[in-house]
């Protein structure tokens, strides 16, 4: 058959490819410009560019795999959209790379290590296509979702709503608009949806009210460089390891979303193979990181939509060659100066809620619990992380323990304590927050399905990934007499132990209800 390179229903695809990613980008600049401050030699000569490769790269072959699915099939597929990972990407800013930044004060050694920190996750999701349907199959949905919601929640939510309310003005009628698009379905003529036109004319209102400014004077080539990345990574390594408890759940996250969106796509009658999607977000991601990217790959939600509409495969390599020259040459940093922060609040906002939606949405109401515990783990990260940059300020410095969490010394803790600042347990939780937020929610279900054996296998995981230095510490080592072993492995032995008498000397009430 004839599969035309681009269609009409290719259009609205683009704006959708474009105009999040374009969000992402300018999400990332904000953050590693405007908070941590890294120059714009590392943020748009290294950081944009890599990220642009990768995009490239992996638009251009989901449009190649769709339109071989095409021959092959015999009748018109629409590509996969494919992106910058949201959820991953606000992981890695403000779980990985936001900690460092306090930690070293070192723009070129943060930027090395996130480097890295991006490379693993890539080989991470590579190896997804082998290890994914395994741990799709053992752990709950309920506490993979419930952790990725908390972490929208605590991070994304407050921080878009809490810019939207720093300049109202700006801020509130960009608000009003975008959520009568994204929550109430309205929609202007010619089915324009709220949601473009709040960005669109969210821009050009700050503009008039002389919020943003055109500025051509970042418009150059900036050449990517595989050599910067590589040097990166080997500088990188040895400063993200501590940071494995991070980037590792949420790159396991990163490629089950993955695989369920390509799932997805085959519900919708395009036979994607999930394997292959895994493999090829991988590459794409390590690609990125040796030319200087920090932010992995993925599937991206939205291919019913996109197909329904009428899509094919043009949206896919235009975006990809559009996105891919805009890092080359600098676009973004007229985007940048251009768009107002409540552009990318709105994006936050909406982007958070419906992470949390979808995780009530799709898991079963009995598992809800589950969710909800998931949920808090992220919340210590947040707390940990405004707290000690308040106490930083003042020339109060963290120090490692024995036990390898990382903490203040017990003088401050003290006084914290005694200020009625809610700091006890934050370190502990704090320390592989992904994790825990996992062990937790995995625990709850199987407690609610009645599977305290399994429950008590979890405990004993948590035990051995507590070992190990995966949680509860600032470092990956070998910790046999921390607490939290023995905690877990009593944890554990208890709910065999109970497990063992069901239907004797324990059992559950017949349709229990815990709400």
């Amino acid at each position: 058959m004839k599969l035309p390179l681009f269609c009409k229903g290719d259009i609205g695809a683009l704006a959708y490819i474009l105009a999040n990613n374009i969000v992402n980008y300018i999400i990332v600049i904000a953050t590693l410009s405007g908070v941590l401050g890294w120059p714009d030699e590392i943020v748009y000569g290294r950081v944009i560019p890599g990220l642009s490769m990768g995009l490239m790269v992996s638009g251009l072959y989901y449009a190649y795999i769709a339109h071989r699915l095409a021959l092959k099939e015999g009748h018109s597929v629409t590509a996969l959209p494919s992106g910058v990972s949201t959820p991953a990407m606000f992981v890695i800013l403000f779980g990985v790379i936001m900690p460092l930044h306090y930690a070293l004060d070192n723009p070129e050694l943060e930027w090395s290590a996130a480097v890295a920190a991006c490379f693993l996750g890539g080989v991470i999701e590579f190896m997804g296509g082998f290890i994914g349907p395994w741990l799709k199959a053992k752990i709950p949905r309920a506490a993979l979702l419930g952790t990725v919601a908390g972490i929208g929640f605590i991070w994304m939510s407050t921080q878009g709503v809490f810019d939207l309310y720093s300049d109202p003005i700006v801020g509130l009628p960009i608000l009003a608009v975008a959520l009568m698009g994204v929550f109430g379905g309205y929609l202007f003529p010619k089915r324009i949806p709220p949601f473009a036109v709040a960005i669109v004319g969210g821009i050009v209102y700050a503009f008039l009210l002389g919020r943003t400014s055109i500025d051509f004077t970042g418009i150059g080539f900036y050449a990517p460089n595989p050599v910067n990345g590589f040097e990166a990574l080997v500088s990188g390594f040895a400063v993200v390891l501590p940071y494995l408890s991070v980037i590792i759940p949420i790159e396991i996250y990163n490629f089950i979303e993955t695989m369920d969106n390509v799932e997805s796509a085959n519900a919708a009658g395009d036979n994607y193979n999930v394997r292959h999607a895994q493999f090829a977000d991988g590459i794409a991601t390590m690609i990125s990181a040796l030319f200087g990217g920090v932010v992995p790959n993925t599937v991206w939600l939205g291919h019913a939509g996109l197909k329904k509409a009428g899509a094919g495969i043009g949206f896919s390599w235009v975006g990809a060659l559009l996105l891919g020259f805009s890092g080359i040459f600098g676009l973004f940093t007229f985007f940048s100066a251009l768009v107002p922060p409540a552009v990318a609040a709105i994006t936050y906002l909406w982007c958070a809620t419906v992470m949390l939606s979808q995780a009530f949405r799709v898991c079963d109401p009995r598992h809800y619990a589950g969710i909800g515990i998931a949920m808090v783990p992220p919340i210590a990260d947040y707390l940990y992380t405004q707290i000690t940059g308040a106490v930083g300020m003042s020339g109060v410095w963290a120090e490692t323990q024995a036990s390898g969490l990382t903490g203040y010394q017990a003088e401050v803790t003290r006084n914290l304590l005694d200020a009625g600042v809610m700091w006890n347990g934050v370190p502990a939780v704090k320390a592989g927050a992904i994790i825990i937020g996992i062990i937790l929610g995995s625990f709850v279900v199987f407690i609610i399905d009645r599977r305290l054996d399994k429950a008590g296998i979890v405990a004993f995981a948590a035990a051995g990934l507590s070992c190990l230095g995966f949680i509860h510490s600032a470092m990956l080592g070998f910790f046999p007499h921390s607490p939290f072993v023995l905690a877990y492995l009593i944890m554990g032995a208890v709910c065999l132990l109970l497990h063992s008498g069901r239907g004797r000397w324990f059992d559950g009430e017949k349709d229990f209800d815990y709400v």
